[in-house]
């Protein structure tokens, strides 16, 4: 009996399956083109599981480690499943016997990997969603087990005819169960469909270039895509679901709801209205028409599950009644990338949310708080903080920098960032201006040629503020030749080094850790040994996350003799300090703040001090009352034990002032 249901149930769980799919697809290709080599991408789709994809799985060993067992498992039984039973090849000997006895392999393999998975469902971390993902250990008993048994008569093992036709429905009936959720499910919706549009991101992702290849490659993609703003037929930013591109929304339905992106947000542990694991799930929502209903994980801080709904050509933000999200949702995120590094489906959150953004910011002008006093103070003065672009070189009246335009040609282009206008951050750029000197780095600035960089514009969604600044700072560096260019601000070195690429300027950019580590190994800088008290490292997110540069400042420190009291949130699992995306500008409220629960994991540390390579971190940690540590940035550090202060008249200092003061 069994011989016959099989086949039946198999295929007809296959064709189910079939017509799913089709109806997957055609809501993904709701959105907006994009050109992915097809071909390619489903060719590099092994390796990018099974290396990219596990590099990040990997970080939780037991999880990785159910997940091969499960996941691989069900793979090699599923096609195995369909030989042997579905088309009948599972005789008992030659090749049909080898079958069987593998089916058997794979299933019993599935089988412990469902066990561990029932495990760790029985008290489920709070960042797992619970509904329907809470059955899934039993759908993974039912298939692997089912199939189990209705195999062991193919390899001999037990009789064909061993039972009642009772037995065959039961076993039948179980063989049902898993099939209706690990197949049929699959692209029908549940708890298997990460495993269908999974595959698939993997093999379509936006971002080709954040996986590793056979050659190597660096695995990183961090940079903001450009609009094209001469296109008038091209969207400002994202308004509506269909309004993402179709791989952007197949990533969306990817998402497994493990919730790792929500256990690393900041926004999400201050209480503010963000969940990035809810946001993308209210994007799968809006995809397909509906509500949050039937959203069973941590909700927005604040927000209850139920209020929001959407549909494919309806806005995500809207003006009056219901709306998918909700504004203060998306200027919470600091665009920090911490649920991107995190997300073992590589969904990418953050371009997510400033494709919104740029919609609220050039189609409607919606940006809360100070944000349009900084758009227009960068629109009128090239600063967001609205000073008189003269004033950019005052702080340096008695350096005597040297500027390019004097020289045409200089081995280092110091680039100042508008820290030139605050007067803690220009401690650390006469820090880093000493380091240099006592190097005999050839070196210049721009002075009053240079402008903002346009970070904090792209990231509020005003890319229109942000392609002029970029273009014209483009433009005035094509004047003039230089090696590299080296900043202590990482915001300005990601944009430069990662983002100006697209719109024509491309450049060698070095984190002023990263150039002062060089410097040492080159044996032309030489410290004092560090006499003070414990120090730990905060790694700034557009350094570390978007750069990958995590060693250089830690080089540095050990250079000066330091030892490093590592937080617990440290290296790429850094927190944030709530300094970027212009979070402090449009300053949604929280239960607590940021900067303070960073300042909490320094004090837990032990240190007295915490090193720093940012401006904006330096910024945030210092503006925290009570904090019980100092806060130091690692150029001032470096300035403060050099062995030697620099003698005599070097080709820096006998070069023009930069400025002439009143």
């Amino acid at each position: 009996m069994l011989d016959t249901l099989l086949p039946i149930l198999i295929f007809a769980a296959l064709g189910l399956a079939v017509i799913g799919a089709w109806r997957r697809v055609s809501l993904w290709r709701q959105g907006r083109p994009s050109a992915v080599p097809l071909l390619k991408g489903l060719a590099a789709l092994p390796r990018r599981y099974l290396v990219d994809l596990h590099h990040v799985v990997g970080r939780d060993k037991v999880i990785s480690n159910t997940h091969v067992a499960t996941a691989g498992g069900f793979v090699a039984a599923a096609v195995l499943m369909i030989l042997v039973h579905g088309l009948g090849l599972g005789s008992s000997e030659g090749l049909g016997g080898v079958l069987g006895w593998l089916l058997l392999a794979a299933s019993a393999c599935m089988f412990v990997g469902s066990l561990f998975v029932a495990r760790r469902r029985r008290n489920p971390p709070a960042r797992l969603s619970r509904g329907p993902w809470m059955r899934l250990p039993k759908s993974l008993m039912a298939f692997s087990l089912g199939v189990f048994v209705v195999t062991l008569p193919a390899v001999g093992i037990l009789p064909a005819d061993i039972g009642s036709w009772i037995l065959a429905l039961v076993l039948a009936a179980v063989v049902v169960w898993g099939l209706a959720e690990m197949v049929v499910g699959m692209t029908w919706g549940g708890p298997m469909k990460h495993a269908f549009a999974g595959a698939l991101h993997l093999a379509f992702h936006r971002r080709a270039e954040r996986f590793s290849t056979k050659k190597g490659g660096s695995g990183r993609s961090t940079g903001l895509k450009a609009l094209d703003l001469d296109d008038p037929e091209a969207p400002l930013g994202v308004e509506k679901p269909s309004d993402f591109t179709w791989n952007q929304l197949l990533g969306f339905d990817a998402c497994v709801q493990c919730g790792r992106c929500e256990a690393v947000c900041p926004a999400f542990a201050a209480g503010q209205p963000l969940n990035p694991k809810k946001l993308i799930q209210d994007m799968v929502v809006g995809m397909a028409g509906g509500t949050d209903a039937g959203y069973a994980g941590s909700s927005y801080p604040g927000k209850p599950v139920g209020e929001h709904q959407g549909s494919p050509h309806g806005p995500i933000v809207a003006q009056k009644g219901q709306a998918l999200v909700d504004a203060e949702t998306l200027w919470s995120c600091t665009t920090c990338r911490a649920c991107v590094e995190e997300c073992p489906m590589m969904i990418e959150h953050v371009d997510a949310i400033v494709d919104m953004r740029r919609f609220l910011t050039l189609e409607r002008g919606e940006t809360p708080n100070k944000a349009p006093e900084v758009l227009d103070n960068l629109i009128a003065t090239d600063n967001p903080g609205g000073f008189a672009p003269g004033a950019r070189m005052h702080w340096a009246a008695d350096l005597d920098l040297p500027l390019i335009a004097d020289l045409q040609q200089v081995d280092v282009l110091l680039w100042l960032g508008d820290g030139a206008f605050d007067m803690r951050n220009q401690r650390t750029l006469r820090a880093l201006v000493k380091v240099l000197r006592a190097a005999r780095v050839d070196f210049a600035v721009l002075g009053n040629e240079e402008r903002d960089s346009g970070d904090v514009a792209r990231r509020l969604g005003d890319e229109a503020t942000f392609q002029s600044l970029a273009r014209r700072n483009i433009a005035t560096l094509a004047k003039y030749h230089f090696q590299h260019i080296v900043t202590c601000d990482p915001h300005s070195f990601h944009v430069l080094g990662n983002e100006y690429g697209e719109l024509g300027g491309h450049y060698r950019v070095y984190h002023h850790s990263t150039y002062i580590a060089e410097l040492h190994d080159a044996g032309r800088l030489t410290f004092a040994p560090w006499k003070g008290g414990s120090v730990t490292y905060h790694d700034p997110c557009y350094l570390g996350r978007y750069n990958g540069e995590y060693e250089a400042p830690r080089r540095v420190l050990e250079a000066l003799g330091i030892q490093l009291n590592e937080m617990e949130r440290s290296g790429f699992r850094s927190r944030c300090c709530g300094g970027g995306g212009g979070a402090p500008i449009t300053d949604i409220p929280g239960e607590r703040r940021i900067p303070d629960m960073r300042m909490n994991d320094v004090k837990e540390s032990g240190a007295g001090l915490v090193a720093v390579g940012c401006p904006q971190c330096t910024a945030m940690l210092e503006g925290v009352v009570d904090a019980g540590a100092e806060v130091s940035d690692i150029a001032e550090l470096v300035a403060d034990a050099l062995v030697e202060a620099p003698t005599g008249d070097t080709a820096a200092t006998q070069r023009p002032r930069a400025v002439e003061v009143a």
